[in-house]
């Protein structure tokens, strides 16, 4: 121990005597370089006391003082200057970050304060001995006291506490729906009837390759997110794609102050004992009673965090069994409850896709690798182009059986190929080498469902396989330090031409360069 002891304290003494130089070394070199005294004496010593200093050496020696001088002043004017301006932006960013908690501070006290104030007036309507449920509280959708059990009986003369939903299954209750226009159209047909009907009717333009993404994308995902710069369509295209399919889609705007499910499908008002029902709510009971595709756009929803509103949907929509996606609404069930609850669950509807959009800024939050990995997202940043439509672009319901008996037949006939599966194969190896990222079997399972799709919708394998590889997989690149990534990337796009050739794959060329420029 004794040789282990000296071992240590020599390397560490050496080590920070190192840190020690290295700071004194570099504060007298500062000192140095801003000592006027030293270049006054200079001069002196070689103009008062050396010989054959001249009236021009003189001048000249005091024009470089006055240059040397000058070049301070301007160093310590933009070492303040940066400073400051540092200083301000980080003030500004903090004071902004502040203002947004204290914003969800409030909401969140705001929404305390509502519960316990419907507590407050519970116990004092106990205090009086009525009954919420009589008069107008009975009128305002109000229950019996003393709920909260399963499978009880709603009181008498008291209407449901879902009106919105109550309401849905009287209105399909008098007149089903069920599709009837004709089913006899394939995944090619689609995108072209789709992108003429946009054109020709609602002055929308759309390139051919955006729309067999989407349709691609709703064979491989639940969740669609439309991302890019503000203006290039991003909310238009699903509302375009609700007027194809003759169910309008609905839009649910997003709100920077959302923190919790309730803001999207609503809650129970324990005074009242009735369900403040969403819009979103509504919109997903009524798909129920429907046998067509329906989109449901969440517009700006990076506005506020996903994970936090949307959180118990992406939970649901994970289970392999569609049998067993339920949504939580109420804890109880009453017997005047709207027919489609369950036990107080949804059914979560199976022809229901969500579409969101995102745009890329300051104001919104960053889309976690959680979100991302369960859904397809779909850069938007360009306008379409203006075109004339050719050939038949007429608005069609759509009926959920068989746009996935398409999906499925689209699976079959064109799998992706041994072939490329191998050459993806080589590529992970390179990036699990290279870059310490890998990918798990969900996103391997969402490529052999994107690609075949997207080739049925006219598209060609390798077109597919680079959309999913630059969304799914490059991607994740952004979060390294891409300034010590750099011949890693190169090499990267070297490999790549290597193994697709160098006219295919141009998506995650683009990309990867992109990265390099930043």
């Amino acid at each position: 121990m004794v040789g282990f002891f000296g071992f240590a304290l020599e390397i560490l003494t050496n080590f920070f005597a190192g840190i020690w130089f290295i700071i004194r070394d570099t504060f007298l070199h500062f000192v140095q370089m801003f000592n006027i005294l030293y270049y006054i004496e200079v001069l002196w010593k070689y103009g008062a006391e050396g010989a054959g200093y001249t009236f021009f050496d003189w001048f000249m020696s005091l024009f470089i003082l006055l240059l040397l001088f000058a070049m301070i002043i301007l160093i310590v004017y933009y070492v303040i200057l940066f400073s400051r301006r540092y200083l301000r932006f980080r003030k500004t960013l903090v004071e902004k970050e502040e203002l947004v908690e204290q914003i969800d501070d409030l909401n969140h006290r705001v929404i305390r304060l509502i519960k316990e104030k419907e507590k407050i007036l519970a116990m004092q309507v106990a205090k009086l001995g009525l009954r919420p449920g009589e008069d107008d509280i009975a009128l305002a959708g109000g229950a019996a006291a003393g709920g909260g059990t399963e499978d009880q009986q709603a009181p008498q003369n008291v209407v449901s506490r879902f009106v919105k939903l109550i309401d849905v299954d009287k209105r399909y209750a008098e007149n089903p729906f069920h599709v009837t226009d004709p089913q006899n159209f394939d995944l090619k047909e689609l995108v072209t009837h789709f992108r003429n009907f946009a054109c020709r009717d609602l002055k929308l333009f759309y390139e051919e390759r955006i729309i067999r993404q989407f349709w691609s994308g709703l064979a491989t995902s639940k969740i669609i997110i439309l991302e890019g710069i503000s203006g290039t369509g991003k909310t238009s295209l699903p509302y375009a794609m609700g007027k194809f399919l003759k169910y309008d889609s609905s839009l649910i705007s997003v709100q920077p102050s959302w923190r919790d499910r309730s803001e999207l499908i609503g809650y129970l008002n324990e005074f009242t004992k009735r369900f403040n029902e969403s819009d979103f709510l509504m919109k997903l009971y009524e798909a129920t009673y429907r046998d067509d595709v329906e989109l449901m756009i969440l517009d700006e929803m990076n506005l506020a965090r996903i994970e936090y509103y949307f959180a118990e949907i992406l939970s649901v929509l994970e289970m392999p069994n569609p049998d067993d996606w339920r949504v939580d609404i109420v804890p109880d069930t009453w017997s005047n409850d709207p027919r489609h609850i369950v036990r107080g669950k949804l059914p979560f509807p199976t022809n229901v896709w969500f579409v969101g959009t995102a745009n890329n800024d300051d104001s919104t939050f960053t889309i976690t690798d959680k979100v991302y990995d369960r859904a397809v997202a779909i850069p938007i940043n360009t306008k379409g182009v203006a075109f004339e439509p050719k050939g038949p672009g007429v608005a069609r319901s759509v009926s959920e059986e068989h746009l996935i008996s398409l999906f499925d037949k689209a699976k079959k006939e064109f799998p992706m190929s041994q072939e490329l599966s191998d050459k993806f194969t080589q590529l992970d190896d390179f990036m699990i080498v290279n870059f310490r990222l890998t990918f798990g079997n969900r996103i391997m399972k969402q490529i052999r469902s994107f690609i075949p799709v997207y080739v049925a919708c006219g598209g060609t394998d390798i077109d597919g396989l680079d959309f999913m590889l630059t969304t799914k997989i490059l991607r994740k690149l952004q979060a390294l330090n891409i300034s010590f990534e750099q011949d890693n990337i190169k090499k990267l796009i070297a490999m790549i031409e290597k193994i697709f050739g160098k006219s295919n794959m141009t998506d995650s060329k683009d990309f990867l360069k992109r990265l390099l420029r930043k």
